[in-house]
Order: structure tokens, then C-alpha cells, then sequence
């Protein structure tokens, strides 16, 4: 059998430039709001603002991901994303960029966000198939080109932000959603997609086959139980990254520079933990695993910039944290796969996704208004018991059980296994 890594190798490389045009928005975005505005609450709205629309997109465009195919899905949103980014910098060095209208642009640019990552993941298996790497292989490459994109593009943002401004920063953003696009466009074959021969394929409407997809999800009571307990830290994750974390590395530990490294570094841990996790996961226990991990990267984190101690000291705890977040994206990713129907692939994961995101808006914005109100020490102090709280849930049992009962793969799983 001939082997081409064309198509697997287009979507890693796609993957990881648009990813870095989204870390070049996360550090560019909230530096110009606060230079323009000065209010941390100023943010939090358009942290808001950036994150609602990748929800929404979540929930309501796999369907259309389906529908319209993977690679075409992946090439639209890059090209919608680089669009309505470049016209930030193009209206405010023109005729002006009131902020109502740079919080629509920013909505806009988000929404196809999700959508275009779930078409590159919904296609992993069928290009690492004709590439002749194993599923788990691809899925870990493909986690370490989101890290890596966190890792070079945060510190670079950071330095480009501090040397040029925000506003070069985002035209620069925009040139690698064009990239991503064409990269796409060229090496993914128009005929790679999933065979649904032996899935049970949903046909009818658009509101039917979301209601599948959906239903799928809320009878799944393992996949239920970690997009309810994503939902919440990624509350505490978006209220740090939006808006905590440029506040206090603006103010406390040397402005945008500092706010790249810490980006960069917690990217970069994330990376060598995903590769560690590739190796030796197959090992490891993984609810212990999942639950030590999240314990390690969420509440020490924010529990250190609340004491705001000297900037390496800051570095070093968000390295060991980056090293612990790096085996969850790929823990939790083995289980969809194990789980979701090649034929379903797009509107569920858009679905878990969605739920992942849903309080990412809500985490930005109460940051914002907790932080003018209270003070961000105070914010991160609270933030981090409650993270901590959440993470240990696992450990009382119920769905959480069957994390660790993957599903054989010398064989196919009949319908009961898969949703056990």
C-alpha cells in the first residue's frame, strides 16, 4: 500500500499557523483594548466578545461541517478569520475603529473558528490511515502543533506588540490565517474524507441532525461529565488568560513582553508534556492521571500571580503547569475517538466543544468587573480554591469510572460498549 503523508502532514501545518494567528489575537487583542481603553472591565468585554462567537460556532456549525465537507470547512473559516482581523488595523489607521465596531469584527472573526479546527480534527484518522501512522500518533502531533503554536507565538507576539504595537501585530495575524488556508487548499485531497459504511448516518434537516448529535452527547454520560466539568475551568482559564493575566503582567511583571513569556512558556510545557503523554500514556491510570494534571496546571497558576513574586519565579510554576496541562488534551481526545461515530464526527465534537466554551464569555467578563471591583490578587485567590474544587470531582466516581476501560481495538465496539 502507498503511503502519502501529503494530506496529514497539510493538516499539521495548518493547524499549527492558524492556531498561531489565534495566540497572536490572544496577546495583541487584550494589550489594545487596554492601551486604547485603560479599563481592565474594557477587556473583559472584548475577551467576551472573542469567545462567545467560537461557542456559538461550536454548537451550530458542525452540523455544517458535515454537510459541506472538512477541507472546504477549514479553508472558509481561515479566510473569514484573516478578513475581518486585517480590518482592524485597515479601519483604525483610516477612517477609525469605534469600539462597538471593533467588538463585532472581533465576533465575527470567531465564529468560524471552532468550526475550522473540527474540520482538521474530524480528518485526522483518515489522513494518518493513508500516511501510515497510527491514530494516537497523529492525534498527539496534532496537540504538539497547538502547543508549539502557544510556545513560539506568544513570546513573539509579546515582543512584536512591545517593539511595533498591537495593531502591526494583528495585520501580521491576519497574513497566517491566508497561509493556513492555502496550505490546506494544496495538500489535502478534495476526495479525503470518513467512511460512514458501517455508522447508522442521521439524514434530514439541519435542526435534526443537530438534535443527533446533541442527543448523542447527553446519553454519552462519561463524554457528559467532561464537558460539564471543561465548562467550569475553563470559566477560571478564560477569566485568567483575557483578561487576570494582562493586567498583572502589565502592571506587575513588565508589560507586554512578560505577558508573551508567560504564554510562550506554559505553550512550551504543554508541548513536552503532550509528546510525554504520546509515549507513555498507554500506561498510566487515566483518571488519576486526568485529575493530578488538572490539579497541577489550574490552581497554582493563578495562586502565584496573586502573590506576584519576581518574573522567573512566575515562569517556573507556569512551566511545571504547562508540563501537567499537556496530557489532557490528548487524554480527552483518545476518549472522544473511542466514543463518537466516524459519520458524527463534526456536529459532536462541535457540540463538546461548544459546552467546553460555553462560560468562557461569562469567566472573561466577570474577571473583568471582579478585578475593578476587588483588585486582581484578590480574584486569583478565590479563582484558584475554586478550581481546585472543581478538578477533584473525578475522584467521587459515577461516569468517571469508565475512563479507564478503553474500548478494545482489535475489534469494533457494539452500540452498548460505546456508550457505557
Amino acid at each position: 500500500m502507498t503511503r502519502d503523508r501529503r494530506p496529514l502532514a497539510g493538516l499539521l501545518i495548518g493547524h499549527a499557523v492558524s492556531l498561531t494567528g489565534n495566540v497572536l489575537t490572544l496577546i495583541a487583542l487584550p494589550l489594545y483594548v487596554l492601551a486604547e481603553t485603560g479599563s481592565p472591565a474594557a477587556t473583559g468585554l472584548a475577551g467576551a466578545f472573542a469567545t462567545a462567537p467560537v461557542v456559538l460556532g461550536g454548537a451550530f456549525g458542525g452540523v455544517l461541517v458535515d454537510r459541506i465537507g472538512y477541507r472546504r470547512s477549514s479553508v472558509l473559516a481561515d479566510v473569514v478569520s484573516g478578513v475581518t482581523v486585517a480590518a482592524v488595523p485597515l479601519l483604525h489607521a483610516t477612517v477609525g475603529l469605534p469600539f462597538p465596531a471593533l467588538l463585532a469584527l472581533v465576533f465575527v472573526s470567531g465564529l468560524l473558528d471552532t468550526p475550522g479546527q473540527t474540520a482538521r480534527t474530524a480528518l485526522l484518522p483518515e489522513a494518518a490511515a493513508a500516511a501510515g501512522v497510527p491514530i494516537e500518533r497523529a492525534v498527539g502531533w496534532a496537540e504538539a502543533t497547538s502547543r508549539g503554536a502557544r510556545m513560539i507565538g506568544a513570546p513573539v507576539a509579546g515582543l512584536l506588540v512591545g517593539v511595533l504595537g498591537a495593531l502591526p501585530v494583528l495585520a501580521v495575524d491576519a497574513a497566517t490565517f491566508v497561509v493556513s488556508a492555502v496550505v490546506v487548499a494544496l495538500l489535502v485531497p478534495r476526495g479525503l474524507r470518513p467512511s460512514t459504511e458501517d455508522d447508522e448516518v442521521e439524514t434530514g434537516g439541519y435542526w435534526r441532525q443537530f438534535a443527533a448529535g446533541l442527543r448523542f452527547l447527553v446519553r454519552e454520560p462519561l463524554l457528559r461529565a467532561m464537558v460539564l466539568l471543561v465548562l467550569v475551568t475553563n470559566l477560571f482559564d478564560a477569566a485568567k488568560s483575557n483578561v487576570l493575566l494582562p493586567v498583572v503582567a502589565d502592571r506587575e511583571l513588565g508589560g507586554p513582553a512578560a505577558f508573551g513569556l508567560l504564554v510562550g512558556v506554559m505553550g512550551g510545557g504543554a508541548l513536552i508534556g503532550s509528546l510525554v503523554f504520546s509515549a507513555i500514556g498507554h500506561r498510566l491510570p487515566r483518571r488519576a492521571t486526568f485529575v493530578t494534571a488538572f490539579a497541577i496546571c489550574g490552581a497554582p497558576p493563578l495562586w502565584t500571580l496573586a502573590a506576584a513574586p519576581p518574573l522567573p519565579v512566575v515562569v517556573a510554576v507556569v512551566a511545571v503547569a504547562g508540563l501537567a496541562a499537556g496530557a489532557l488534551n490528548p487524554l480527552m481526545g483518545a476518549v472522544e475517538l473511542e466514543r463518537v461515530p466516524a459519520s458524527m464526527r463534526a456536529r459532536v465534537y462541535g457540540v463538546i466543544g461548544a459546552g467546553a466554551w460555553a462560560a468562557m464569555p461569562l469567566g472573561a467578563l466577570g474577571a473583568g468587573l471582579a478585578a475593578d471591583r476587588f483588585g486582581p490578587a484578590s480574584t486569583l485567590v478565590v479563582m484558584g480554591a475554586c478550581y481546585l474544587l472543581v478538578v477533584l470531582t473525578p475522584l467521587l466516581g459515577g461516569p468517571w469510572r469508565t475512563m479507564g476501560r478503553p474500548v478494545p481495538a482489535t475489534r469494533r465496539p457494539e452500540p452498548e460498549e460505546a456508550l457505557s
